[in-house]
């Protein structure tokens, strides 16, 4: 019989995960054990023909505990498959502020809770803030007050912490430092943070801002966790950014450099990349032999407005000609924004809240849903300063023609993606412009 050389008996190993997006539907997938949640973030991006902008996540869900995060892009899946319950489930969802901390590092980290910026006396540059969390010697400190569950109870307490690299204490005298002052509540290194969902209603928590701190190990037992709430978002927000660096340090910083793009063994894969920055959008006029940039605003404005009314011609004509679309151009405009990824339909406030909050929270995050109040209005809500808001999108008539307008008709628009290509160029009366779409992808 002849031999089998050692290379024809090598086999990877392929786990199944099941994936499951906010409609309710699942995917399963085969996955080889090294794959990471870029990886296969990338791979449902592929196979879901939706764009990859970088801002995909795969978020560990524990529905019994109130408990979701989202697993870092070096990750290995199967490994975090290994911890989950199982009610537990993966989620594929946007976070646009993953990475954030990196371009905005003074919003996440307040100089009174940055133990170094209070001692310096601000001598130290905060431009070295990120340095020291990246910088393994360095002994960066997050302090302040957290209200902390009491094991066993439903009773918090209000206790001084102080998170290092070596993990998160609390001072058993007031604020002191002093060594035999400080217990250990928590480490860091086999240990994961969590954001905790209805943690007043599941833990009778102080605060809507909570979080914990959940043992790799444990799987469903709630006397394990380590149960935190803060004072404010800003506060959470910074525990839990902080918590990420001490523990992963440089990796994270690679993952946040690295190019979104697929492994060797996943080239057949490739998905193509659309990334626009709002800088390079610029209103454009092609009346000429040659194309113009439109710096004046109200140029601009004037300039969506006409081709507007051109787009609105050009689907009559169509219509004429004996277009096979059986829609009046009137009547596409009014429903055309329903292709959009933007766009959500009939959802209350309160489901673009939760949106808006689960997909990161940062300026320029938006969605257009239909009003509750006015069945032929429509509502912009956007996140700005981690403050979300609501707009109401009007119809207007004008010579027999509806329009859609944010300013009580001062800027009028045919169409709501006209609308939303405008504000993603010019703030207008909005806090900012509109950068990052609110989306839901059917898997």
């Amino acid at each position: 019989m002849p031999s089998c050389s050692p290379d024809c008996c090598l086999f990877q190993a392929v786990e199944i995960v099941k994936v499951w997006s906010e409609d309710g539907a699942g995917k399963v997938v085969e996955i080889p054990a090294d794959m990471t949640a870029r990886d296969v973030c990338q791979l449902l991006v592929y196979k879901s023909h939706c764009v990859d902008d970088n801002a995909w996540t795969l978020v560990e869900h524990h529905p019994i505990l109130g408990l979701e995060r989202c697993l870092e892009d070096h990750e290995l899946v199967v490994q975090a498959q290994a911890s989950m319950s199982s009610d537990s489930k993966f989620l594929f969802r946007k976070n646009y502020a993953k990475y954030e901390f990196f371009r905005n590092p003074l919003n996440f980290f307040p100089e009174q809770m940055v133990a170094w910026c209070q001692e310096s006396d601000g001598s130290i540059p905060q431009s070295q803030l990120l340095q020291n969390f990246l910088n393994s010697s360095s002994c960066p400190e997050i302090q302040g007050y957290l209200y902390v569950k009491e094991p066993g109870r439903r009773s918090w307490k209000k206790l001084y912490t102080f998170l290092r690299r070596s993990g998160l204490y609390y001072s058993t005298k007031g604020t002191s430092k002093e060594p035999r002052h400080l217990q250990l509540l928590s480490d860091l290194d086999d240990s994961n943070v969590f954001t905790i969902i209805a943690g007043r209603k599941l833990h009778n928590a102080p605060t809507d801002y909570q979080f914990c701190i959940k043992p790799s190990k444990v799987r469903g037992d709630c006397k394990e966790l380590k149960m935190l709430c803060a004072e404010d978002e800003q506060s959470r927000t910074c525990w839990m950014t902080a918590f990420r660096l001490l523990k992963h340090g440089i990796v994270l910083y690679q993952s946040y450099n690295v190019p979104q793009q697929r492994k060797s063994n996943l080239s057949p894969f490739s998905a193509p990349v659309r990334s626009v920055s709002e800088n390079s959008l610029v209103a454009m006029d092609f009346s000429g032999r040659t194309g113009r940039v439109i710096d004046n605003p109200v140029e601009a404005q004037s300039a969506a407005l006409e081709e507007g009314q051109t787009w609105r011609k050009r689907s009559q004509r169509m219509n004429v000609l004996g277009s096979p679309s059986p829609l009046h151009p009137s009547s596409l405009s009014t429903v055309i924004h329903r292709t959009q990824i933007w766009f959500h339909g009939r959802i209350m406030r309160e489901e673009a809240h939760k949106m808006i909050i689960q997909q990161g929270q940062v300026d320029g995050l938006f969605l257009l849903r239909d009003s509750q109040s006015n069945p032929k209005a429509f509502v912009l809500t956007l996140c700005h300063h981690q403050k979300i808001k609501h707009f109401q999108i009007l119809p207007c008539e004008e010579d027999g023609q509806v329009f859609f307008s944010l300013d009580d008709g001062a800027t009028k628009f045919t169409d709501l993606i006209h609308l939303v290509e405008f504000y993603q160029l010019n703030r207008g009366v909005l806090p900012c412009k509109l950068k990052h779409p609110c989306t839901a992808v059917a898997l």
